[in-house]
């Protein structure tokens, strides 16, 4: 009785250790769930990214996406790979979460960050759940340690991309800003337009090259003769890549600046 009894125990320990078992096939649906589980993720774990992270001009990780499986954002497409974890972002779980259950797959819906503290969450978040949490703290820490030491004294700015979008005065994009030492002035409809730009220029001219390669009316915004005019005290150029999700890939980003700035 005594050996059935240690046999029974080991067995369950042994399930209960199977259970607990860092997920083997992982498949992403978002660019901004592909960023976080490409830089968490043991490469062997990936099953699946969206055909977005393979593209260049939309992550500055599509070389690492490359691969891997591409999927078109939905479970359907990712449904032969018999996932056992199911990453994406936004929206309400409702059918997926019903569709994730069918397949046996673990469903993660991150939400929309509203600040870094949010990205911070959701990056240990995913760690956890690949069972990578040291990795996850790693790029965590990396990111606190430059939200809470901004430079001091920032300078008005604007971040301008494509059409005069720009972003909120608060927010994710704000703070990543105000931990590079800029202040995001804030704009009627999140937008700058020329008179603006003009009449009261903002001491920094952050201006994303998100898609500039592409002939799109919204481009050829910023190549009007009056915005090249624009006085701004100093205008840099930011990668728009990065900003799409304003995960853990900012954190170089937003040290260039500072050194760009001298700050």
């Amino acid at each position: 009785m005594r050996a059935f009894a240690c046999a029974s125990a080991i067995s369950l320990a042994l399930t209960g250790a199977a259970g607990a078992a860092a997920p083997r096939r992982v498949a992403s649906l978002n660019l901004c769930t592909d960023e976080l589980l490409l830089l968490i993720a043991a490469p062997k774990q990936i099953a699946s990214v969206s055909y977005l992270s393979q593209l260049p001009e939309e992550t500055p990780l599509w070389p690492a996406a490359r691969p891997y499986r591409r999927n078109d954002g939905s479970l359907l497409s990712v449904a032969g790979l018999k996932p056992d974890l199911v990453l994406t972002m936004g929206g309400s779980s409702g059918d997926r979460a019903g569709v994730a259950r069918r397949l046996g797959a673990k469903l993660i819906i991150l939400p929309y960050p509203a600040g870094i503290a949010d990205v911070e969450a959701s990056t240990m978040k995913v760690a956890a759940a690949l069972g990578r949490e040291a990795r996850g703290r790693q790029l965590v820490e990396a990111m606190e340690r430059i939200r809470r030491s901004p430079p001091r004294r920032p300078v008005d700015a604007i971040y301008l991309s494509g059409g005069g979008r720009s972003v909120a005065a608060s927010g994710t994009a704000a703070e990543w800003m105000a931990a590079a030492g800029l202040r995001q002035r804030r704009l009627a409809g999140d937008r700058a337009d020329l008179e603006t730009l003009l009449v009261r220029p903002p001491a920094v001219l952050l201006r994303s090259s998100y898609r500039s390669g592409q002939f799109s009316a919204e481009q050829r915004w910023l190549s009007h003769p009056l915005a090249r005019r624009v006085r701004a005290g100093r205008a840099l150029a930011t990668d728009g890549r990065l900003w799409t999700c304003m995960g853990p890939l900012m954190v170089p980003e937003v040290l260039r600046l500072r050194r760009a700035l001298g700050r």
